[in-house]
């Protein structure tokens, strides 16, 4: 498994947008709807082929008939870094090696792009939400090669958590990624950034 891209989530679209273009010092792109979770998201590409959603429920769209992906359901507070994702060669045989609370793949679709995510029955992934969502993209088509270069760059993405010792020993045969780390402490994800203006965090 590979890094694939970050989630900034929040009550509102605006809101997780806002927290990232405040944060970084940079402009979100428009993103799009996912027509399966009635989620909608802002984009911003990242260096080193890696991009950040800010993404939110839809107000617009039903509600769908099972729960939403990432905990969107229960959101509450203020806007935050609240997953990580990453991408599979091979999806089902990552999954068939992990716990099954890491949930089954579901078929999405936006536009022409196309992949499969892993989404736990509750929409709540292991780990109190730390564990990362993995996916399968299928075909070439990849959001990050589309958007505008934001000179921003992912240098560490750290996994706090009472039991981070455990979910470190359980991807360490899938996952070498330097710039992830993970530490104990209470439930959360730090990402820090080198962007145009300097170091910048997103909690």
């Amino acid at each position: 498994m590979e890094l694939d891209h970050i989630a900034i989530s929040a009550l509102t679209r605006a809101a997780a947008t806002a927290h990232v273009e405040d944060t970084l010092g940079v402009s979100l792109q428009q993103g799009g709807e996912h027509a399966v979770f009635h989620t909608h998201n802002m984009l911003l590409g990242l260096e080193d082929g890696l991009y950040l959603e800010a993404i939110s429920t839809n107000p617009d769209a039903p509600r769908p008939g099972r729960p939403r992906w990432f905990d969107l359901d229960r959101f509450d507070g203020p806007p935050r870094f609240s997953n990580w994702i990453c991408r599979c060669a091979d999806l089902e045989a990552t999954l068939s090696v992990l716990p099954d609370a890491f949930g089954k793949p579901v078929s999405l679709q936006r536009g022409d792009l196309r992949w499969r995510m892993a989404v736990p029955a509750n929409g709540i992934l292991p780990f109190d939400g730390c564990a990362p969502a993995l996916m399968q993209w299928d075909g070439d088509a990849h959001p990050a090669a589309r958007l505008t270069p934001s000179r921003c760059r992912l240098t560490a993405l750290q996994v706090a958590h009472p039991e981070a010792e455990a979910l470190a020993m359980l991807l360490a045969p899938h996952l070498q990624d330097a710039r992830v780390s993970f530490d104990s402490g209470p439930a959360r994800l730090v990402a820090r950034f080198d962007t145009p203006t300097g170091e910048r965090v997103l909690v």
